[in-house]
């Protein structure tokens, strides 16, 4: 495996584990009580 290839790789796979590490925080985190759920809010 070639230089090029392991650093697209390692970008790739830091990308998708930052993105789902920033989104389970924001989700989870000290600011989810802000957060509202559309469907609690829904009085269908």
């Amino acid at each position: 495996m070639n230089f090029d290839t392991a650093f697209l790789a390692f970008g790739i796979a830091s990308l998708t584990i930052g993105v789902t590490l920033l989104t389970i925080y924001s989700a989870f985190g000290p600011g989810s009580e802000n957060l509202i759920d559309p469907f609690e809010e829904d009085d269908d």
